[in-house]
C-alpha cells in the first residue's frame, strides 16, 4: 500500500546565490525513513528562485553557478520592462524558469537515494528575496 506524507518548509532568508538545503529538507519530513520504496516531492511555492541537484562537497561550485548565471542573465539587460519590483526581479523570473520549480528524488531503504556528492541547492536570485516555501510530498511503500 502507497502512503502519502506531506509538510511544508519555511526556509529562512538567504542572500542571492546557491545554497545546500539537504539537512533542513530531511529534517522536516522525518517520514522518509518509514519508506521502503518511493519518491520525495519537492517544490517550491516561487517565481523568483528554483530548486537543482549538484555538488555538495566543494562550494566554488556554487559560486561558479551564480557567477555564470548572473553573466548569462545579466540584471542590466536593457530591455527589461517588468522593472517594478527591482532591477533583479526580471532576471530572477528568467533564472528560475532555467531551473527547477520542483524535484523528485527517489527513496530507498528510508534514505534519499541521493549520489555521494549530490545535495539539493535552493537558487535564490533575488538579493532579497526572503523566506522561501517549499512544499515536501513523500510518498512510496512503507518499511
Amino acid at each position: 500500500m502507497t502512503q502519502f506524507f506531506q509538510h511544508k518548509l519555511r526556509l529562512r532568508s538567504f542572500p542571492s546565490g546557491y545554497h545546500l538545503i539537504t539537512e533542513e529538507i530531511k529534517n522536516a519530513i522525518p517520514e522518509i525513513a518509514q519508506i521502503k520504496t518511493g519518491f520525495l516531492q519537492v517544490f517550491i511555492q516561487h517565481t523568483s528562485a528554483a530548486l537543482t541537484i549538484n555538488e555538495n562537497a566543494d562550494p566554488t561550485v556554487r559560486k561558479d553557478f551564480q557567477t555564470f548565471v548572473n553573466e548569462l542573465i545579466p540584471e542590466s539587460y536593457p530591455r527589461f520592462i517588468h522593472t517594478y519590483e527591482g532591477a533583479d526581479d526580471m532576471p530572477a523570473h528568467i533564472k528560475a524558469s532555467f531551473f527547477n520549480s520542483n524535484l523528485q528524488i527517489p527513496i530507498t531503504g528510508g534514505e534519499l537515494s541521493l549520489g555521494i556528492w549530490q545535495g539539493i541547492y535552493l537558487c535564490e536570485f533575488r538579493r532579497n528575496g526572503g523566506s522561501r516555501n517549499l512544499i515536501l510530498t513523500a510518498f512510496g511503500e512503507l518499511n
